[in-house]
């Protein structure tokens, strides 16, 4: 089977990067519970530049990150330390001073208000907590067009310090919740949350290359972030990094990794939680995290506020979504072949991944591109996992 598939991922990563419009480079794995099946790499790691890019080179991997601090906070409720349905002031009482953003003065001013409720860590991890992105939401961008908002990417408190745009628990909006929980993390541990992913996630996963700071190494092989223009150009942004060190490490976006790492924590959670040397996670952990948490409550399509970071966003529009703890839940099978029941999710700079736990199987796709679902790059992404649906298909045959 993983003869079939390599040939057939390269392929599609080949012909993602051969096409107009392109894709510099990227890079992909695709694991199942025993071990990678694929892992590629076509293209370059900076566009008009030599370095080829390869299956160990560095990502910002943005909302990626999500998942990794989602297991720590699942790893903190196991050991009787978090309560998912306790406020979470408790553990981290800036929380706790946030108000509801319910509207504007003439002069621009915020309107506040106190909250009916308190936000709990589980509603951080379902994206019920009231938290967006400025990116994603207009009263966010109005409030960061006046400078009362910094960019969640500055990795710095005042950029958690945002309004509410509902009462906790009463709607689904992607946001910040999970920089949130990351807090929550840091409150019950008493240390950064960096250090907690390292020994608890990333050495026992053998993840060598993901962290919130890069290593000498890492920056050795760091790809370089692009901007497409509206005409489909791109330009590469040499630039650009996330703080380093970061003031704060953001759970929901911070961290820097591989598509080899990531295949790692993949695994994981292909096989209940257990590591190769150590368990991460138990398996009805496991089994709590990938259930809709959202009830009749459906997640809905991200729209593309600022035009330079994000397109509008819906993962096979007309499906019915969920969501987890934390990941995306495909309701339905999928047109990829993913069934229903998976789990997935994305990150800024065209990041995807999904984690097929009833077939064993998932993968991991890397570019450096803005804006978010950026139709080169999502469309190689759809396009590598039917490969390895059929590919299945083909050699069960």
């Amino acid at each position: 089977m993983s003869d079939t598939i390599q040939t057939a991922a390269q392929a599609v990563l080949d012909r993602t990067v051969a096409a107009q419009p392109s894709v510099p480079g990227v890079a992909a794995v695709v694991t199942d519970r025993t071990g990678n099946l694929f892992e590629g790499a076509a293209g370059l790691r900076e566009a008009g530049e030599d370095a080829a890019m390869t299956p160990d080179s560095v990502f910002a991997i943005f909302s990626t990150t999500k998942a990794i601090t989602g297991t720590t906070v699942l790893q903190l409720v196991e050991e009787g330390r978090l309560d998912l349905d306790a406020p979470a002031k408790a553990y981290a009482p800036a929380i706790g001073e946030l108000q509801v953003l319910d509207g504007f003065e003439a002069d621009g001013t915020p309107r506040l208000r106190p909250p009916k409720r308190d936000i709990t860590t589980r509603m951080l991890m379902l994206h019920t907590a009231g938290f967006g992105y400025d990116f994603f939401n207009e009263r966010y961008n109005r409030l960061a067009e006046a400078g009362r908002q910094p960019s969640v990417i500055t990795a710095s408190h005042a950029a958690l310090n945002t309004p509410l745009l509902f009462d906790p628990g009463e709607a689904w909006e992607y946001g910040s919740n999970i920089d949130w929980a990351g807090q929550v993390v840091e409150g019950v541990t008493g240390q950064r949350l960096g250090e907690v992913m390292k020994a608890r996630i990333f050495e026992p996963l053998g993840m060598e290359d993901t962290g919130f700071v890069l290593s000498p190494a890492m920056r050795q092989r760091r790809v370089t972030m692009h901007q497409r223009d509206e005409a489909g150009a791109l330009t590469p942004l040499p630039d650009f990094e996330l703080p380093q060190p970061p003031k704060v490490d953001m759970g929901g976006h911070g961290l820097y990794s591989t598509a080899l790492d990531y295949a790692k924590f993949i695994r994981m959670w292909l096989n209940d939680g257990a590591g190769p040397g150590s368990r991460v996670l138990e398996p009805e952990t496991v089994a709590m995290a990938e259930r809709n948490g959202l009830g009749e409550m459906k997640i809905k399509g991200l729209p593309g506020v600022i035009p330079g970071l994000s397109n509008y966003a819906e993962f096979f529009p007309g499906m019915p979504k969920s969501w987890g703890l934390t990941f995306m839940i495909n309701d339905e099978d999928a047109p990829t072949g993913r069934p229903a029941g998976s789990l997935a999710w994305a990150g800024l700079a065209n990041l995807y991944y999904w984690i097929d736990r009833r077939n064993g199987i998932g993968g991991f796709w890397a570019t450096q591109i803005f804006p978010f679902a950026d139709p080169a790059s999502v469309g190689g992404y759809l396009d590598l996992e039917t490969a390895v649906y059929r590919s299945r298909l083909a050699d069960a045959a």
